[in-house]
């Protein structure tokens, strides 16, 4: 099994929009927003590890 078969459903979802039919500024703005969301998760999950 594929490490992106293990992915949800809506990931993988995104992931083909993004390589068939996601415009330029799409990509800049998913990109803004996932690397914000996932910044926050990890600040959450190192505070939670170090307690």
């Amino acid at each position: 099994m594929k490490e992106f078969d293990r992915f949800p459903k809506v990931m993988k979802k995104l992931v083909r929009y993004i390589k068939q039919d996601a415009t330029l500024e799409q990509l800049e703005q998913f990109k803004k927003e996932l690397d914000h969301a996932m910044e926050k998760r990890t600040v959450m999950l190192k505070k939670t590890t170090e307690n």
